[in-house]
């Protein structure tokens, strides 16, 4: 016995060019600039936020913790060191700051690269005193200069912000 075949006609099933297109657009629905751009400010907003909320014990109160790391463990790995901080006290209140504002910041949508800025700068200081870090600050830095370069996107405040500007001035 001959086994039974059946022939489809060629316009039957979607060739591999149609799949791939429409697995493009499924991406490109999904993965819109702007949902982006809030994940990114998202990303890099935990890690610092988690490293701040631990530095306080209220209100503008710094846990004695924070510096004492300031002040007898963290180090500043720059030629011929490493160092101690300078003036450890100041050093771990401004990072403590920076930790807890900025991340809100970037979470709100709201003077977003000014906050990714920030978060940058205390990347590369974080990364001076962790060395050994690196491929994790290096993939901070990456999230903060795509924040830096691209903006926030449409969920956030500065956008709304800029909107309510423009539409203002007409």
């Amino acid at each position: 016995m001959i086994p039974e075949q059946r022939i489809v006609p060629a316009n039957a099933l979607p060739s591999f060019g149609v799949l791939v297109d429409r697995a493009k657009g499924l991406v490109q629905t999904i993965a819109t600039p702007s949902m982006v751009q809030l994940v990114l400010r998202l990303a890099l907003a935990v890690p610092f936020w988690r490293s701040g909320i631990l530095k306080w014990t209220g209100f503008l109160k710094l846990s004695d913790v924070a510096v004492t790391l300031f002040t007898d463990e963290f180090m500043l790995h720059l030629p011929g060191g490493p160092y101690h901080y300078p003036i450890p006290a100041t050093m771990a209140f401004l990072s403590g700051c920076g930790e807890i504002m900025f991340p809100i910041l970037l979470v709100l949508g709201l003077g977003t690269r000014f906050a990714a800025l920030g978060l940058l700068i205390m990347t590369v200081i974080v990364e001076l005193t962790v060395p050994d870090g690196w491929p994790v600050h290096i993939t901070w830095a990456a999230m903060a200069l795509g924040i830096m370069a691209y903006g926030p996107g449409r969920i956030s405040l500065d956008h709304l912000l800029c909107r309510f500007v423009m539409h203002r001035n007409r």
